[in-house]
């Protein structure tokens, strides 16, 4: 334990060696003090830290002052450094006489911001905190109790606030977080490549990364789907599929069951075999742990034959077998194997992989399960046999380890049974805390918004875990372990996830917190949000904390007017974010036939490429041309973000940013989906310096 302790806090400090000291306040009364990426504290504990955590009360003014609200600052120095070498002051007089800027007054560190803004993208999200903004500060530090929602347009920096409060919660409530943890969902596994390198940077290192493909342990989507399936599997509806799934496999056949034993022949009638089903199914277990039931009641009914056959009185009285006899008999009926092949077949043990193959596997078996499907739908639904797993399933496989549970009696279930039973002491001490906490952050304080799970996770299975002996850190243990459930969650582009995910997003929350983070302009899922009363409904009713980011810092003022123009396609109600800045380079289209096409794009790349030296160029296409003009430009669309060009649809560059960005064929993105327009919007809006696009005529 110690030595795990140790080489985490050793890899903390290792990884913000980089910008460690990155900020100075000088204060009205004398006092100095350092801000870095973590805290330091002077050998000599009565003086004051050498460094004060960027999360820390004491480095609020940092981020908060203005020259209209100083809170006593004098001076914010902003420190650039290389290594351990400092390369660069500058300062910040917090006087209401100084010259104002051209900026507009919501922003503060202008030099350290432009500087952040302007620098070339490296394929690797850096972090803000020497950057965070007064609007973005307010929604990091908000309270850790219920859900926030945060939505933000293009270029508010979203995605940088929902990993820097992932952090400032982790350092803040680390008593509440710490053993069981944060876990942030992204879109994709390039996106959270892209990330991968803040948290870190941040001082935290143990904050569970994934994607909804690769939430349930084990299992990792790598099987594209057409959008009508996943809008289908993504549904609520499913919920009930699912249900009448693990039913049907519960058989009753329509005529008796015969089968050979060392008794000789038995019979099973419908009757029997209906009834053990009632018996079984009145337990409100899963379905295999539901079994053991239905197995004794069909062994009862065969042990009751055999004790008719061969204890029956030739005179009349009583049985002559006894009720421990009778026991014995069915012990032996267990072991024969057409009896258990025949029990397999009535009620089978299933794992949740089995039964969502089986399902998407038959036109049959989709029918009996969702009768109100269409046959072209049921066609959609149909899964190739032994193939990967759609993110749209991964869900649903959740979905099913939930109605099935472990096998009754195994290892697994003990194992299971015990985690419950160590959690359910914890779970009442939640749902009293959650319903007296007088620190609950809430407008109206008789109407908290905490809500705890009701439907979807039994109470009993919430609970803190313990300490791993074995030095693995929480992350790695709540990688592997379906049932854990967090301390925080922090959902990135939350407007994708579909119902189904969100069901399994909730299923590993104790208290409901969340930081749902995203902009409904930008849904671009078949099955995506159109209201965040949509998406937390069921859950939280109207009781979340909803705050909004207004000011783009990323995306240029000339290329926000564009943005404004399809998004005034999408809704005219809706405005785009407040541009900050602006670059000289004015966006650029072109109109090219068909046959021109690839030759026009090379040549817009090798000349976007050379406008932006060292930064990144993004292509983004239709998916429908994604492979074509790939292979045609000797592209690879797999490629990494760290290389000079990446060639994309607009699904897997969400939430990402580049120095450039031709966006090809924009009337093709519109049609390829229900949602195209805001897959346009998405698409021009990614670049931070300069934008082309390049259409097709007729």
């Amino acid at each position: 334990m110690t030595v795990a302790m140790y080489g985490r806090r050793l890899s903390e400090v290792d990884s913000v060696e980089y910008g460690l000291c990155f900020g100075r306040l000088d204060f009205d009364d004398g006092v100095t003090r350092y801000v870095g990426r973590t805290g330091l504290l002077d050998p000599d504990r009565s003086k004051p830290p050498l460094l004060v955590d960027w999360r820390a009360d004491a480095a609020r003014p940092f981020y908060q002052a203005t020259a209209a609200a100083p809170e006593g600052v004098r001076r914010r120095r902003h420190i650039h450094t290389s290594g351990r070498t400092v390369t660069d002051v500058n300062d910040e007089v917090l006087d209401l006489s100084a010259p104002r800027s051209e900026w507009r007054e919501e922003v503060t560190g202008e030099a350290a911001l432009l500087a952040a803004l302007t620098a070339d993208r490296t394929g690797r999200m850096r972090d803000i905190v020497e950057t965070i903004q007064s609007e973005q500060d307010a929604i990091i530090r908000s309270g850790l109790d219920g859900v926030l929602v945060v939505q933000g347009g293009p270029g508010t920096g979203k995605t940088a606030v929902a990993l820097h409060r992932a952090a400032y919660l982790l350092y803040e409530h680390r008593d509440r977080l710490a053993k069981r943890g944060v876990l942030l969902i992204g879109p994709s596994p390039t996106f959270l490549r892209y990330i991968g390198d803040v948290l870190p940077g941040l001082a935290e290192t143990d904050v569970l990364l994934r994607t909804i493909g690769d939430l349930y342990p084990g299992e990792s989507a790598d099987r594209p789907e057409v959008e009508g399936a996943a809008a289908i599997k993504g549904d609520l509806s499913m919920v009930e599929v699912m249900r009448r799934a693990v039913a049907d496999r519960q058989r009753v056949p329509d005529s008796s069951v015969d089968m050979d034993t060392e008794y000789g022949p038995l019979l099973l009638t419908p009757e029997e075999i209906a009834e053990a089903r009632a018996a079984a199914r009145s337990t409100d277990r899963p379905h295999n742990r539901a079994r053991a039931v239905f197995v004794t009641a069909v062994l009862a009914a065969l042990a009751a034959q055999v004790a008719h056959r061969i204890g029956e009185d030739p005179l009349g009285g009583e049985n002559l077998l006894g009720e421990a006899d009778v026991d014995e008999v069915a012990a032996e009926l267990a072991v024969e194997p057409d009896v258990q092949a025949v029990l397999d077949w009535l009620w089978p043990v299933l794992t949740p992989q089995q039964l969502v193959a089986g399902l998407f596997g038959t036109d049959a078996r989709i029918a009996s399960a969702a009768p109100d499907l269409t046959a072209a739908q049921r066609r959609d639904l149909l899964r190739p046999a032994r193939s990967g797993w759609s993110v749209s399933e991964i869900p649903l496989l959740d979905e099913a380890a939930e109605l099935l549970g472990e096998v009754d009696g195994s290892a697994a279930n003990d194992r299971e049974e015990r985690r419950r039973a160590e959690r359910a002491a914890y779970a009442q001490g939640v749902l009293d805390i959650a319903a007296g906490s007088a620190s609950i952050d809430v407008e109206d304080e008789d109407d908290p918004e905490i809500l705890l799970v009701t439907d979807i996770m039994d109470a009993a299975i919430l609970g803190e875990r313990h300490v791993d002996a074995s030095g693995a850190t929480t992350a790695e243990r709540a990688a592997a372990d379906r049932l854990w459930t967090f301390g925080h969650i922090v959902v990135d582009e939350a407007q994708e996830l579909s119902p189904m995910a969100w069901r399994m997003v909730m299923r590993r929350s104790v208290t409901r917190s969340l930081t749902v983070v995203g902009d409904l302009a930008q849904t671009g899922a078949a099955h995506g949000a159109s209201s965040w009363d949509e998406v937390l409904g069921e859950y939280v009713a109207d009781r979340y904390r909803f705050r909004e980011l207004t000011v783009s810092y990323r995306t240029p003022a000339s290329i926000m007017s564009v943005a404004a123009e399809v998004l005034s396609r999408i809704d005219p109600r809706l405005s785009v974010p407040r541009a900050v800045r602006d670059v000289e380079d004015e966006p650029w289209r072109v109109l090219v036939s068909e046959s021109a096409l690839v030759r026009e794009l090379a040549s817009s790349i090798d000349r976007e490429r050379e406008l932006i030296g060292d930064g990144r160029l993004g292509v983004i296409v239709p998916r429908g041309r994604q492979l074509a003009l790939a292979g045609a430009l000797g592209l690879d669309v797999a490629g990494d973000l760290t290389e000079p060009v990446v060639i994309s649809s607009v699904d897997r560059v969400k939430g990402l940013e580049f120095d450039a960005v031709v966006v090809v064929d924009g009337p093709g993105i519109v049609a390829e989906s229900r949602h195209g327009l805001n897959d346009l919007y998405v698409a021009v809006t990614r670049a931070t310096r300069r934008l082309g696009r390049i259409d097709v005529t007729g």
